[in-house]
């Protein structure tokens, strides 16, 4: 820390004026990769040796990276699963990875999942999983002490770009890296998930965070491709393309995602000629 910022020679981004550098947080730590690291060390340390508790689905980053500061830290993790359904068929590599990490993995329904934040119900949640006195930590790892954490991203970047683009997911990143960068700077966000909820999210952690908005961000919501985990012969080609140029692993779900939405706002002339466009990559390819 912090992680590199390397400029990358582009000419589709070029012939636009446009300087593209990558962010390179995915080289913070093997296990504990990019956002993930900075959003859960705050958490780690608010849990002090408790369970940690967290929800995610059956792809979910989160859920790896949480289960692999587990073992990393000697903590007992417990991963509270999306899909009822998935109890009685075989781990799918990335829920294989969490267990095999020591993760304890606990499967609701989809009903029940949506209604987590609920008091009651993540009540019972807690009481059937048998951890009643952990520390539980939100889906994607977003609250306020993560948002806090992730502010340290926008400040490395402080004079070094104009414009910051980031993949969004449940967009805990993305409030912290806004509220971290000088005022002249935005980040223009590409969430992975479909439905437009992300700004009130957004604009809901910032407040628990720091009392009010901070920064200036806007969101692109075109590039979901279909939604979380979902993807195209298009994208998978385009990352294939961007890995063959930069020399760069692309991670699929969201930094493919994101690169393609900074390259499609850049052939619109959505970037002042001359601007420095800084990608944040997020995490890198699974299995890594």
């Amino acid at each position: 820390m912090p992680s590199p910022l390397v400029e990358a020679a582009d000419e589709r981004f070029a012939r636009h004026g446009v300087r593209l550098l990558l962010k390179r947080d995915d080289l913070i730590h093997p296990e504990l990769i990019g956002n993930k690291w900075r959003k859960l060390v705050p958490n780690l340390d608010a849990a002090a040796g408790r369970t940690l508790l967290t929800f995610g689905g059956a792809w979910s980053n989160h859920l790896r990276a949480t289960a692999a500061a587990g073992r990393l830290l000697g903590l007992r993790t417990v991963g509270v699963v999306r899909g009822q359904e998935l109890a009685d068929r075989p781990l799918n590599p990335s829920l294989a990875r969490c267990a095999a990490d020591g993760m304890r993995l606990f499967f609701v329904d989809r009903s029940t999942y949506r209604r987590k934040g609920e008091p009651d119900v993540l009540a019972r949640v807690l009481r059937e999983a048998g951890a009643e006195d952990a520390c539980v930590v939100p889906e994607g790892g977003s609250n306020a002490a993560a948002v806090r954490g992730c502010a340290a991203l926008g400040a490395e970047l402080r004079g070094r770009a104009d414009v910051v683009g980031l993949a969004c997911g449940t967009g805990g990143t993305l409030a912290g890296l806004a509220a971290g960068l000088a005022p002249e700077q935005r980040v223009v966000g590409v969430p992975v998930l479909r439905g437009g909820f992300l700004t009130g999210e957004i604009r809901r952690l910032q407040s628990a965070a720091f009392g009010g908005p901070r920064g200036g961000w806007t969101l692109d919501e075109r590039f979901h491709f279909g939604g979380y985990a979902r993807t195209t012969g298009e994208l998978h080609a385009f990352a294939s393309d961007f890995e063959q140029r930069h020399g760069l692993p692309v991670e699929r779900l969201y930094v493919a995602k994101m690169l393609y939405g900074l390259l499609t706002l850049a052939g619109e002339s959505a970037f002042p000629r001359g601007t420095r466009l800084a990608a944040v990559i997020t995490g890198a390819p699974f299995p890594g």
